[in-house]
């Protein structure tokens, strides 16, 4: 990830936003219609009231009330137009961004940084409904509320005055309720993403937790963040309703108030009864935009959160650049002295790790739990970059490969194997919906996996779940070895891969690693148990992230066998109990 430019991000959703350009101008002059035709309402009374009514004219009425359907099937069909325009926006929108917020959200995930871009798709959502809401619509017209104030004071001052007045206290109801909600909303919306975090992390788990007697305390950690999150909500809910239901009862306070003021001038011989029907349909025109406004408050809040999240997001996590196309490398691996720093922390994992890995060759990496293993792997596969140093295979470096081609030429099986709903073969096929059937099997076949998918009921077309449905461990694990194998890489990455293997499959382990290297590939095996090593012809060991040894696997071995007999014999200081 590059620095963050906050502007970067901001720029990118303000360019696609500005794609849709000539359907928002399109939606305005719509809006421009919708808002003439408006009038159709208040122009229909004033000359109901003081011309039929007062000529007695059945025709004269018939004309107008044909003209009013007329021009209120116009105004239906135009508003209806521009809400199907706005509703392709915001499609336009959520789509031209999805595959990019996507991407960025798993990037910065990978990187181990979990914040609030893990709400990003839901962000992206928000910003779409607004796109598509009444809310926005509002907007839209709310710059003709001018308009229809200016003909309330054609009519009389006293009228306008009265209009002007009750307008303004609605916008100071709007802005109030801007300030006041603002803060609950927020805290509202982090609690409703802690309750689904949490509720997900449970339902990962959810054999661990029934098998451990762990329902009564989940369901109580999970309550708790659910009462959390309701609460919050609540507490939006009521200050919202509060500024929600004040504007509506004072909206219809001031027509009824405007009816009242129309009467009187009326009695007074100033305006005509027509007037003031016209202009009490006018003034509740020229307000609806606010009260909408206010009502909708709520989505206008989280789309803005929503747009901010984007903008920081894509700040911080840029597009991925285009990169020329390399040819197949070789299966020669060269680090060095790599220096790898875990994102979000300041200390180094790995510090100034410098070794070299051959076509048909295998190294074993050592070391006590926090060494640094899992830190190399992850920076084998391209997931971590060297804070110094260089990664590089065949000569180039991992960066100088595009990431979706370098999963191809990389294999990893991460220490803990994860399988996602689908069948076995969409598993090791990495998730295609059309899987390659013979590419698939024969990965199972060089991972030594094809007779042990075959017995399950529905062999390769069996259906698994993210948590593994009924597959053991070691089930789970020999799946993740086939789908590492996918596409014929040239490195292999192993990280445990017998941890949850019987003899059969460390067997089957072996006689898989044998194959791959057999075929020109290399192979870097993160081990605990020694089974893990028995195909490496060269050994690593690491500690606290520094490489103490690195040769072949007897020699190693040999050294630190000699190492830990001398440090055993050396006697202790004096002092020392």
């Amino acid at each position: 990830m590059n620095k963050p430019n906050l502007q970067t991000g901001l720029e990118e959703l303000r360019a696609i936003r500005r794609e849709s350009r000539g359907l928002f101008w399109a939606a305005g002059l719509f809006s421009v219609l919708v808002n003439l035709l408006m009038l159709t309402g208040p122009l229909y009374m004033l000359q109901v009231y003081d011309r039929v009514l007062g000529s007695r004219s059945e025709a004269t009425l018939v004309a107008l009330t044909v003209l009013v359907i007329f021009l209120y099937t116009m105004m239906g069909l135009l508003d209806y137009a521009r809400g199907r325009i706005m509703a392709r926006v915001g499609a336009r929108f959520q789509t031209r961004l999805d595959q990019r917020v996507f991407d960025a959200v798993l990037r910065k995930n990978a990187l181990g940084i979990h914040d609030q871009s893990a709400t990003a798709l839901r962000d992206l959502e928000a910003v779409q409904r607004l796109l598509t809401s009444p809310a926005l619509m509002a907007l839209f017209d709310m710059p003709f509320a001018p308009l229809f104030l200016f003909g309330i004071f054609l009519f009389h001052p006293w009228l306008g005055i009265l209009a002007v007045v009750g307008g303004a206290v609605l916008v100071l109801i709007t802005l109030t309720n801007l300030k006041t909600t603002r803060r609950p909303l927020m805290k509202a919306n982090q609690a409703l993403v802690i309750a689904e975090q949490t509720s997900e992390q449970l339902r990962a788990e959810s054999e661990m937790i029934q098998a451990m007697g762990m329902r009564e305390a989940a369901f109580h950690r999970w309550q708790q963040s659910r009462t959390s999150s309701l609460s919050e909500q609540l507490h939006a809910a009521d200050l919202g309703g509060i500024f929600t239901t004040s504007g509506k009862a004072f909206r219809m306070l001031l027509q009824s108030l405007m009816l009242g003021l129309g009467a009187y001038l009326v009695l007074q011989a100033e305006l005509t009864p027509g007037a003031m029907i016209a202009g009490s349909i006018l003034m509740g025109r020229a307000l609806a935009p606010i009260e909408v406004t206010i009502g909708q408050w709520p989505v206008f809040e989280r789309a803005r959160k929503g747009w901010e999240t984007l903008s920081n997001l894509l700040s911080e996590v840029s597009p991925e650049a285009t990169r020329t196309a390399l040819p197949r490398p070789q299966a020669l691996l060269e680090v060095q002295q790599a220096t790898v720093v875990p994102p979000g922390e300041a200390q180094a994992a790995l510090k100034m790790v410098n070794f070299t890995l051959k076509p048909g060759q295998a190294v074993g990496v050592i070391g006590k739990s926090g060494a640094g293993k899992s830190t190399l792997a992850r920076t084998l596969t391209g997931a971590w970059r060297p804070a110094g140093g260089k990664v590089r295979l065949d000569g180039a470096t991992l960066d100088q490969y595009d990431p979706t081609v370098l999963g191809t030429l990389i294999g990893y099986l991460p220490q803990r194997v994860e399988l996602f709903d689908g069948t076995i073969a969409e598993n090791i096929a990495k998730l295609s919906q059309s899987p390659d059937s013979e590419a698939v099997i024969a990965a199972a076949k060089r991972a030594d996996a094809h007779n042990m998918i075959l017995q399950l009921p529905d062999g390769y077309d069996s259906r698994v779940s993210a948590n593994g449905g009924r597959l053991s461990g070691g089930q789970i694990q020999r799946i993740g070895l086939a789908r590492a194998m996918y596409g014929e890489p040239v490195l292999l990455i192993l990280d445990e891969p017998n941890s949850n293997l019987d003899n059969d499959g460390g067997l089957a382990l072996n006689r898989a690693i044998k194959g791959f290297k057999d075929r020109g590939g290399a192979v870097l095996i993160m081990a605990h148990r020694p089974a893990a090593i028995e195909e490496c012809d060269l050994l690593l060991m690491l500690e606290d992230g520094r490489m103490l040894a690195f040769g072949p696997k007897d020699e190693v071995l040999r050294k630190v066998t000699q190492n830990h007999a001398q440090l055993a014999a050396k006697p202790a200081p004096k002092g020392d109990s």
